[in-house]
């Protein structure tokens, strides 16, 4: 599989808090904040935080942590991924956020999202920072 980023996500109960400890003590910017899943840069290293609840943010479905993975095809691994037996937790679906993406779980429960980005909704277009 050809991977153009990886990166980690941790389901967090306050993201508020988090935001605020990032940016005080590791001068964190902010890529992406839209109150459920927010993205920091602290240097050249992008990672992920999201406080799971239903609506606009999907429904998480991991342990805890979640890899994603931005892949040039996601409809072509979504295939290669099907074919070889793993059985996507979250449908292969266009998101409002930017992105078209599904979900499987590793043996541990870890959630593995696959995503291709696209043009976001309107909606979420302020909530890119950069």
């Amino acid at each position: 599989m050809k991977t153009n980023q990886l990166m980690p996500c941790v389901a967090l109960p306050d993201l508020t808090l988090a935001r605020t400890f990032y940016q005080t003590n590791f001068d964190a910017k902010v890529m992406f904040d839209c109150g459920c899943y927010l993205v920091l840069k602290v240097g050249d290293t992008e990672f992920a935080m999201m406080t799971p609840q239903e609506g606009d943010c999907a429904p998480y479905t991991g342990s805890g942590l979640t890899f994603n993975f931005r892949v040039p095809d996601v409809d072509a691994e979504y295939r290669r991924l099907t074919d070889q037996g793993l059985e996507p937790v979250m449908p292969l679906e266009d998101h409002p956020w930017g992105d078209r993406g599904f979900s499987v779980n590793d043996p541990n429960g870890v959630s593995l999202y696959l995503y291709t980005e696209k043009e976001p909704d309107d909606a979420f277009k302020p909530y890119f920072k950069t």
